[in-house]
């Protein structure tokens, strides 16, 4: 008699569908050469795409100066010439490549003593796991108050983690790293982002009101309130479709014995925290008064200010002096020496990263060298304009415009001054206020920071995944952070609509509608 095979029930058939998607991306990913070698392919790309272009005369007029942007060929001489003079200099002032290696100094330290080691393994025993990857996301999404660091200290922190709780430690690194990209507009507090953005948004409203006043606080409320739903979001897509998919972690793994702490590890992380303490009552006294050093000497504000803009050298400080304290005690700290010859580990550890940021330098300022990302960004913008959409589907095409200008333009600052002349009057002509369409623009730019390798950030997250998979290639990382891309793009969207539906104010004293 023929046993009937039970009928597959309708998730099932949604993750296999959805696995064999995500399968296929990061197989014709993988397929893709080294990402040293594709990003020295797409730079050579750049440039004879450069030559096509400048030769069909392809120009658009910038919407802020109204000056025209043509093309530029890299295959001239003057184009060669740059290519040649200018690469140190493209390397050089790449921007994570400071962060990184600053950072690296007092992170790599703090490795090397083993304070790093003994803080997860403490951190695992106190901690209940099923809270570890909502705290992972919504840490990702506040670090952006620290600028790009937590790129450089949470993602790998993330990683170990996940393997210090026998858990796949790729999806503790997807998951912060989703919220401090794919959230990177959302905070409880006021970042550096929001008056950069106000600025220019400000800039583009005087077009058609020169009184108008944008603050920074423009999109307080929506934006604080999306951390919370960006964190539900990113804990949903790394519990149920990231980690299930990545499976069995078959790396090395802590034992129970190694869990444990010693006598000796207590002490040192007992002396860590006071140090720690220390520290930060410090620069909190250098701060927090109206007067304090590290605010901004002319408007004694904290954003911007040199606290902010230092806040790399900070965090590398924050790492190197509980390092030194906790490895006294241990004994992993004996000597100058040994604190020379822990940060000098932890710049070997980053010679793949220095290798794929030199490439890379190099691509992103070809890019911008040929003008193909600006003409890209308007000719998308007047495509949007002439669509004829209006109320809701014209806010959402916004949105998902900006996400797609965002694979090819990297910085939020930017496209926004690309896009906010363009859009801000716009959208103010027929009502909409300009923080509404700030905070639209802000939904799109950061939902797909996070499959682009454009990202700067993004070869970054390679180099410190190839140390947990040292088979993990760019394909692996795209399918793995997919999901969290297009959950964060629908369901912050969605967000968006009921909040504008509902006539919810924006931050303080900004509403959706004028007048």
């Amino acid at each position: 008699m023929e046993q009937s095979t039970p009928p597959q029930s309708d998730s099932v058939k949604t993750n296999r569908f959805l696995d064999s998607i995500l399968g296929g991306i990061e197989r014709v990913g993988n397929a893709l050469p080294d990402p040293v070698t594709l990003f020295l392919l797409l730079a050579a790309l750049v440039i004879l795409i450069s030559a096509i272009a400048a030769a069909a005369n392809l120009s658009v007029v910038h919407p802020a100066t109204e000056e025209t942007i043509a093309a530029v060929s890299l295959l001239s001489a003057d184009g060669l010439r740059r290519i040649i003079t200018d690469a140190v200099t493209n390397f050089v002032e790449f921007p994570p490549l400071g962060m990184v290696l600053v950072a690296m100094l007092g992170v790599g330290l703090s490795e090397y003593t083993g304070l790093l080691s003994a803080a997860l393994r403490w951190g695992v025993s106190v901690s209940p796991s099923a809270l570890v990857c909502p705290a992972m996301v919504f840490l990702g999404v506040m670090s952006n108050l620290a600028s790009d660091a937590g790129y450089v200290v949470l993602t790998p922190l993330a990683a170990m983690l996940f393997a210090a709780l026998g858990r796949h430690p790729i999806a503790g690194l997807a998951a912060a790293f989703a919220g401090v990209s794919g959230g990177f507009s959302a905070n409880l507090l006021i970042g550096t982002l929001d008056p950069l953005l106000a600025g220019i948004s400000q800039d583009a409203a005087g077009l058609v009101d020169p009184n108008y006043v944008v603050n920074p606080t423009a999109n307080y409320y929506f934006m604080a309130a999306s951390t919370f739903m960006i964190t539900l979001v990113g804990w949903f897509i790394t519990e149920k479709i990231v980690e299930p998919r990545l499976g069995t972690y078959t790396g090395e793994q802590p034992t129970e014995e190694e869990h444990a702490l010693t006598a000796r590890e207590r002490k040192g992380l007992r002396w860590a925290l006071y140090s720690l303490l220390a520290f930060s009552a410090l620069i909190a006294i250098l701060t927090l008064p109206s007067n304090g050093i590290l605010r901004d000497p002319e408007t004694l504000s904290i954003v911007p200010s040199p606290f902010l803009n230092g806040i790399v050298i900070l965090i590398a400080l924050g790492f190197l002096i509980p390092g030194i304290v906790y490895g006294i005690p241990v004994g992993t700290v004996r000597n100058d020496k040994d604190v020379v010859k822990g940060m000098s580990n932890a710049m070997s550890s980053m010679g793949y990263y220095i290798v794929l940021a030199f490439i890379a330098a190099q691509f992103i300022a070809y890019f911008n060298w040929s003008n193909l990302g600006i003409i890209l960004a308007v000719n998308g913008a007047n495509l949007l304009e002439a669509s004829g959409f209006t109320g809701i589907p014209l806010l959402l095409s916004f949105v998902l415009l900006s996400a797609v200008i965002n694979l090819f333009v990297g910085s939020a600052s930017a496209k926004w001054a690309i896009m906010a002349p363009i859009f801000v009057p716009m959208l103010m002509l027929v009502g909409y206020t300009p923080e509404l369409t700030q905070l639209i623009y802000r939904i799109g730019d950061s939902t797909t920071n996070i499959i682009t390798p454009l990202m700067v950030y993004f070869p970054l997250i390679v180099a410190f995944g190839q140390k947990f998979d040292q088979d993990l290639k760019i394909g692996t990382l795209i399918a793995t952070m997919l999901p969290y891309s297009i959950a964060f793009l629908i369901s912050w969207s969605i967000f968006f609509a009921i909040w504008f539906v509902l006539g919810l104010p924006l931050g303080p004293g900004a509403a959706i509608q004028l007048g």
